[in-house]
């Protein structure tokens, strides 16, 4: 007989994975920067569970992400290709020192967080400002194609590799900063297609080397699932259909709430 007391114990979780998957495929934002601080403060997940078991739950989760994203063509994969040819080495080189050489990751992975706080709302100001103080010198329009800037992109995954596999934290939320900074006339739709197809091998990677360190709850995991995933689909299709000047703010506003969730939750 099916236990329906930890079927309903369950549910919140579920809930937790449709929100903040409805998030990730609207804005590519809130995978770990808003999953991590939930998993700990409201459901008492170990911190260090609580990255291993996001990090599987956002590469499953972004994998169907992208897949809409791609049917959409909202995704630039040259772009995704050289964020990846940075992040994936920087991930494993982490791994490996975490794996061998002791050191406190925690309290490390703390003092990042502080960081990404206080950036990430100045953050949001500069995606809705700059592309209006750029206007007069734009480079690339709805059809085009961003400039290459193949060395700047290569050196801001190798960054992020080493935040997302250190915390969970980046892919989403400062992956979609990276991006802005560096392609600020690329359309904003573009930005999270392209954002969430990269953080699929970062956080696969990443999420798999803290499944061989013993840092994942499969039961947790399953329940995020259960909603994420017809989360992001929703996400996903209204992230393709809404105008650039209504999912900029949005993203701005949902960068201002991961730095809240990273302080106080």
């Amino acid at each position: 007989m099916i236990d329906l007391g930890g079927v309903w114990a369950l549910l919140p979780l579920a809930g937790a994975g449709f929100g903040v998957g409805f998030l990730v495929g609207l804005t590519g934002v809130g995978g770990g920067a808003l999953m991590t601080p939930l998993l700990i403060s409201t459901f008492g997940v170990a911190p260090a569970v609580a990255v291993g078991t996001d990090l599987l739950y956002a590469a499953v989760t972004k994998t169907v992400g992208s897949w809409r994203h791609h049917l959409a063509e909202n995704v630039e994969w040259p772009i995704v290709m050289r964020l990846a040819l940075g992040s994936i080495p920087a991930a494993l080189i982490l791994l490996a020192v975490m794996a061998y050489v002791p050191f406190d990751t925690v309290k490390m992975a703390q003092w990042i967080r502080y960081g990404l706080a206080f950036a990430l709302p100045v953050s949001a100001a500069a995606i809705v400002l700059y592309p209006i103080l750029m206007r007069g010198h734009a480079k690339v329009d709805e059809n085009g194609s961003p400039p290459p800037r193949v060395a700047a992109t290569v050196v801001f995954g190798a960054a992020l590799g080493f935040l997302v596999t250190l915390t969970s934290v980046g892919a989403g939320a400062i992956g979609v900063v990276v991006l802005a900074m560096l392609f600020p006339l690329m359309p904003a739709k573009r930005i999270v297609g392209s954002d969430i197809a990269h953080a699929v091998p970062l956080t696969l990677v990443a999420g798999a080397g803290h499944l061989g360190l013993g840092h994942v709850d499969f039961g947790v995991l399953l329940a995020l699932l259960c909603g994420s995933i017809p989360g992001i689909l929703f996400g996903t299709r209204l992230a393709g259909v809404a105008p650039d000047w209504l999912l900029r703010p949005l993203l701005a506003l949902t960068l201002c709430y991961a730095a809240y969730a990273l302080l106080y939750k």
